[in-house]
């Protein structure tokens, strides 16, 4: 006798159909448990005379879905994930890149399920992590941008590609970022620049609590003692003078958007970077303006038009080339002259003023290399003091020995042992 295998539902319904049968119940009340038409009923009922139980059972059980993928469909994606460059490809991102990149489109799970089966992926525990608060996000854009460095092998040995200085909106991950050679003020300097130049200023910057951001405290000093001498790093001084606030954070998990962000582009980006054969910074950078950004911004983060703007324009008076430079003062001597890297500075005759001997002027290494002098709001003309050259007099007539050995330097044991001696007989003789 043949086995049937049915689902609860399925044997209700055959319960039903077979009350029909004994007339125990009507076609109506069997439509009204079964949840169907009148009309269908009956057509089960006819059925049943022909495939008996079987009449419950989908037509198309252990049949192939009509929508399922061709096996050359999956034979090609396959051979596509074998290869080196997609060794380490999950399957959702393996799925995105497969239909932008070869025109093959296939769903995650499914493309997860061919995986497992061939080997290529196999399933990740989720191990329980350590829970942080959670911190709710800001309601505007530009309210609150969180700024850190990821350093990575972005190029995976193609090419000295290290550093990704990235800024993200706290309130709709917004992204921007570039690839720098140092993870150093200059460099943070100019991404913060280009952000500036797109968006305006932001409200507050959050920011880990590198010495790049936060002078560190003195040992032995206290709080108030900190915030009374008010020391600040060059870039906290750029964001003074820029008018944004500096919130600093006192673990990665406070930061935990950037921290999340980071891990997915060394999972994404690398390997995107890997396909399109990236091998220096300046295409790394071309890639992440023309398709990287452009592509998180449209997928991962939420529309900017959704929320209020709250950044600020950049005014005339904020002259960035000043604030986002290497600032410090100096006092000018009594020959109107600064000293600056070790070097001597003259300010031109013509710039001179009164009063401004002992007088404190500020010094801008500007991040093209440019030197600025600037004394009470004005730009003074500068040059570097040149050494005067020494004039040696030719040595006439010879000079006089003060020494009898010259410092260590006397020639007269120069080539003394391989000088020919004389033969062993003469010696005898004398």
């Amino acid at each position: 006798m043949e086995r049937i295998a049915m689902s609860q539902e399925e044997r209700d319904y055959l319960d039903w159909l077979k009350r029909v049968k004994d007339g125990s119940i009507t076609q109506r009340e069997a439509a009204l448990k079964m949840g169907v038409s009148d009309r269908w009923v009956r057509t089960l009922l006819g059925r049943m005379d022909r495939v008996g139980d079987l009449v419950v059972v989908h037509g198309l059980r252990g049949r192939p879905s009509n929508r399922k993928l061709a096996e050359k469909t999956k034979r090609q994606a396959l051979t596509i994930l074998k290869q080196p460059d997609w060794q380490d490809f999950g399957p959702t991102f393996a799925a995105e890149q497969l239909a932008k990149r070869h025109k093959i489109r296939v769903g995650k799970e499914t493309l997860r399920g061919w995986m497992i089966e061939d080997g290529l992926w196999r399933s990740k525990s989720h191990d329980k992590m350590e829970v942080h608060p959670w911190r709710p996000r800001r309601s505007a854009f530009g309210e609150l941008v969180q700024w850190d460095t990821s350093e990575h092998d972005w190029l995976e040995g193609r090419g000295p590609v290290r550093y990704l200085v990235r800024l993200i909106d706290d309130a709709t991950s917004w992204s921007w970022g570039r690839f720098v050679e140092r993870d150093a003020t200059p460099q943070n300097m100019g991404v913060l620049w280009e952000y500036l130049e797109k968006n305006g200023r932001m409200v507050d910057t959050y920011t880990d609590r590198d010495s790049m951001f936060v002078v560190p405290p003195r040992a032995g000093e206290s709080s108030d003692q900190r915030r009374q001498a008010d020391r600040l790093t060059q870039l906290g001084r750029a964001l003074r003078e820029l008018g944004i606030g500096s919130i600093v954070a006192y673990s990665p998990q406070a930061k935990g958007r950037i921290e999340r962000s980071f891990k997915t582009a060394q999972d994404r980006l690398v390997k995107q970077l890997r396909l399109a054969k990236v091998s220096n910074l300046k295409d790394a950078n071309v890639f992440l303006e023309n398709e990287y950004w452009p592509e998180w911004n449209e997928r991962f983060a939420s529309p900017v038009v959704d929320f209020a703007n709250h950044h600020r324009p950049l005014t005339p008076q904020l002259d960035l080339a000043s604030i986002l430079s290497h600032v410090e003062e100096r006092v000018i001597g009594n020959d109107y002259t600064f000293c600056f890297g070790g070097r001597r500075y003259q300010i031109e005759r013509a710039e001179i003023q009164a009063g401004m001997r002992r007088q404190r002027l500020r010094v801008e290494l500007r991040l093209e290399g440019e030197l600025k002098a600037r004394y009470e709001g004005r730009y003074l003309s500068i040059h570097e003091c040149g050494q005067p050259e020494i004039a040696w007099a030719p040595v006439t007539g010879k000079s006089v020995r003060k020494d009898h050995n010259a410092a260590g330097r006397s020639s007269w044991m120069d080539d003394f042992f391989d000088r020919p001696s004389p033969p062993l007989w003469k010696s005898f003789l004398n």
